[in-house]
């Protein structure tokens, strides 16, 4: 009886969604009053396991195996069956990630359970279990109840969990240490075969990995205004975001779209410039660590979820600020 969070690394790299993921299983596990472990799945994956356990107070899954050097959800989710047979775990939660997307459906049908989806929130009351999941594009929250035995799935919305409260959220004492699983697997088995990854275009970029994130609305009412906002992105290092609207006019490319039909981040910082803040923009970046709000409209909705608010014309608000930071900078 445990919880045990399914982190999720390509080429060596942890998708950061994984510590969130651990993070949302120590919260679990302390109010369940269960241990949490942590699992790593692919080919040659000792040092990161090291890692996990350096953060991860319980037992630290290595599963490794040469035919999980690359994804394929065959692969994977046979190896996580094994381990899930193996280890008996009460609750797997996992990154709510594409690659997760993939395969975790397959893992869960394979044993007869579902998997609740993009949770954001979790109560336990008794002992029992109460996911929060959005519905209608996060006009709903629904609540949803397990109504089967162990093994039972979930995977974690980006920015639901906070990575920084890692430490204090997980259940505290030393590593236990690592354990090194060896699935059971056959080249015949997995009937995927990897290709080259695909990418949408050279420009592509994942703002889920952006620390100060930048973004701007149809308050910016044209799109070469929007050089304007680019300066106090530059100024800050931070990446250019955009709303819904913005992407849909062509001012700025889909890649960079926040919300409910483009991306879900969480930075340190999120500037929404212009932006009024409608639910499904909100959806993407409101588990954001710090949200800063710019706009001419004291009720504009965004102001309800920013840490800071400035009401004003964003054409003098966003030039002061530049020259402040240019300032702090010297």
């Amino acid at each position: 009886m445990s919880v045990l969070a399914v982190m999720e690394q390509r080429a060596g790299v942890w998708n950061r969604m994984s510590w969130e993921t651990m993070s949302a299983a120590g919260r679990l596990g302390a109010e369940l009053g269960l241990p949490v472990g942590a699992a790593v799945i692919g080919g040659g994956v000792a040092t990161l396991a090291s890692e996990i356990a350096a953060k991860q107070p319980g037992k630290v899954y290595a599963v490794d195996h040469p035919l999980l050097a690359e994804y394929t959800p065959d692969g994977y989710a046979a190896a996580l069956r094994q381990l899930v047979e193996y280890v008996k775990p009460t609750l797997v939660v996992f990154p709510h990630t594409y690659q997760v997307r993939d395969f975790a459906p397959k893992l869960a049908a394979s044993l007869g359970r579902a998997l609740v989806s993009d949770v954001i929130g979790h109560r336990v009351a008794d002992g029992v279990v109460t996911l929060v999941r959005q519905l209608f594009q996060g006009k709903v929250n629904a609540d949803v109840r397990f109504l089967t035995e162990a093994p039972n799935f979930a995977s974690m919305q980006a920015g639901a969990y906070r990575a920084d409260q890692l430490a204090a959220s997980s259940n505290g004492g030393s590593p236990e240490g690592i354990e090194s699983f060896t699935p059971q697997l056959t080249e015949s088995a997995i009937r995927t075969k990897p290709l080259e990854l695909f990418r949408e275009s050279q420009r592509a970029v994942d703002l889920t990995t952006a620390e100060i994130i930048v973004s701007v609305g149809r308050g910016i009412k044209e799109a070469e205004n929007i050089a304007i906002v680019q300066k106090l992105a530059d100024a800050l290092g931070a990446e250019l975001a955009a709303s819904r609207p913005i992407c849909d006019s062509g001012w700025l490319p889909m890649e960079r779209q926040v919300g409910s039909s483009g991306q879900t981040v969480a930075p340190k910082m999120y500037l929404a410039v212009g932006i009024s803040g409608a639910i499904q923009h909100l959806v993407g970046m409101k588990g954001s660590k710090t949200i800063v709000a710019i706009n001419k409209d004291p009720e504009a909705p965004i102001f309800e979820v920013a840490d800071y608010g400035i009401v004003g014309d964003l054409f003098q608000v966003v030039p002061a600020l530049i020259e402040e930071i240019e300032k702090a900078k010297r």
